[in-house]
């Protein structure tokens, strides 16, 4: 008979650290999207506002392009913060995955 103590609570503290680290990053995802999508709902709101004031071709072509200008800086914007968070996520999970090593 093998005499051996095993100490299962240390790998089991560091899966549970993992799905605690899985569980925020997929919360702040779905509380990126929610705001990504009020972000967009609001700008074309506002620019179908804009839009019913244009009189003119020349107001259009304007308007088009700044709208245009301004949703893509805003996907932009959008983007950037997913990539932060995926970023950050991902350091955790390595920082927790390189404890369990030691």
């Amino acid at each position: 008979m093998i005499n051996a103590n095993i100490d299962f609570q240390k790998p089991f503290a560091s899966i549970q650290a993992l799905m605690g680290l899985q569980t925020a990053a997929i919360t702040k995802t779905v509380e990126l999207q929610k705001q990504s999508g009020e972000q967009l709902a609001s700008f074309f709101k506002v620019e179908a506002e804009k839009a019913q004031q244009l009189k003119s071709p020349e107001e259009f072509v304007q308007f088009n392009v700044e709208s245009n200008k301004a949703l893509f800086e805003l996907l932009k914007v959008q983007g950037e913060a997913f990539t932060t968070l995926a970023k950050e996520s991902g350091e955790q999970a390595i920082a927790e995955i390189q404890k369990m090593s030691v």
